[in-house]
């Protein structure tokens, strides 16, 4: 095999004679360069996206969510829950109850999704690190209970930044006894004072308010166990699934442990489908350039007809002569490929660094994420090749050699 390569590397890099068949060949290299190089910065950049939004999802999103199967709530009482928070992988716990509200403030009023937490749930997802206006404060020495609103929220209802003095109002149907045709019959109310407001993601910012579990409790009917999900946070990220199953064997089948796949299926759904269909649609980049090699090939063996006359009268087989043009074609293929990503290893480095291409205006982040994965090169390099070399391999069975 080393004299067919040797030949086929005397074509691709001779600098004693260029024509148009090496102009040709080149071209091919560059096609597939780019082929492969559109691909792996795609692909980055969906990662990195990617990347993006699941710590979007992840700040407001429980790494593990405890729900019961039947009904909105279930009682603490009912689970084995202090030995689920000794769990070794389980770092931290936090009980949570969720329901609509209607809130108002002087002429406007909203439906909102309020969320009653305990004191540390600031802790397990950095929420308080996402504050837009104001601080992070659901109660106060004397007991005093506040909001922290989304942003969306906050700005619909027009709420004032600088009036402290201004509650907004919390409403919700009584679940027990005569509801009558009054509006103190049929709801419970309470009013409280917004001390800030937070700014995750559009779809979380226009819907959840942030209150303390006791006074959204209060305002439910709720028992001091009664609770919508428990949270529960991991100390290892790698053992996840791990624990996941751990926590469903102990809390049985009347009770779902989800990750935050499970909590947003729509959306990875979507975005896997998404960045399989780019892929696709870049692969055929490829294609084309390996069309292009096609040619070059062939024209290629119409060009060395001299040669191959001249390597038969002097023993050479008809397969050893169909290896030349096999490991040329071979050569450009690897070199192509192996040249796009070094590109575009390159270009997403410079992006990653610099971040020359903007994402725009009113965008969480200023330029486009890239984040690179090995298997993302291992996956392109095995696909680049195997489509050139199929067309590598047409090209020099249907030659007339």
């Amino acid at each position: 095999m080393k004299l067919p390569i040797f030949i086929a590397k005397r074509y691709l890099f001779s600098q004693k004679k260029k024509s148009v068949i090496n102009v040709i060949s080149w071209i091919s290299l560059v096609g597939i360069a780019i082929g492969a190089m559109a691909l792996i910065i795609v692909l980055s950049v969906y990662n990195g996206i990617g990347n993006l939004t699941q710590s979007i999802f992840n700040i407001f999103d429980p790494q593990l969510k405890i729900e019961a199967r039947e009904g909105k709530t279930f009682l603490l009482t009912d689970i084995p829950y202090e030995e689920l928070k000794a769990l070794p992988n389980v770092e931290s716990t936090t009980c949570v109850v969720e329901e609509n509200m209607w809130m108002t403030y002087k002429e406007q009023n909203r439906i909102v999704t309020m969320r009653g937490v305990e004191d540390n749930y600031h802790k397990t997802n950095g929420i308080d690190s996402m504050l837009y206006v104001g601080k992070y404060e659901l109660k106060d020495e004397r007991s005093n209970k506040y909001v922290v609103m989304g942003a969306g929220i906050y700005y619909r209802l027009g709420v004032n930044p600088y009036d402290a003095h201004t509650p907004v109002g919390v409403h919700i149907p009584r679940r027990t006894g005569n509801l009558g045709f009054s509006f103190e019959n049929a709801f419970n109310s309470a009013y409280v004072l917004p001390t800030g407001n937070f700014r995750i993601q559009g779809d979380v910012d226009d819907k959840y308010v942030i209150a303390d579990i006791d006074f959204v409790r209060s305002l439910m009917n709720y028992t001091p166990s009664e609770v919508s999900f428990v949270s529960v946070n991991v100390a290892e990220e790698k053992k996840l699934q791990e624990t996941k199953q751990l926590i469903q064997q102990m809390l049985g089948s009347e009770y779902s442990v989800k990750d935050r796949f499970d909590q947003q299926p729509l959306y990875f759904k979507i975005f896997k489908s998404e960045r399989l269909g780019v892929f696709l649609i870049l692969s055929l980049i490829v294609v084309v350039a390996s069309l292009n090699l096609i040619s070059s090939l062939s024209l290629l063996i119409i060009d060395k007809r001299k040669d191959i006359r001249t390597l038969e009268s002097m023993g050479a087989s008809r397969s050893l002569i169909k290896k030349v043009f096999f490991c040329e074609g071979g050569l450009i293929s690897v070199a192509g490929t192996v040249l796009g990503l070094v590109v575009g290893f390159v270009v997403c480095i410079v992006q990653d660094v610099f971040g020359i291409i903007k994402m725009g205006d009113n965008c969480i982040v200023d330029s486009f994420p890239v984040a690179m994965r090995l298997d993302d090169f291992v996956v392109v390099f095995v696909l680049v090749i195997f489509i050139s070399m199929l067309s590598v391999l047409f090209a020099v069975r249907k030659s007339r050699l």
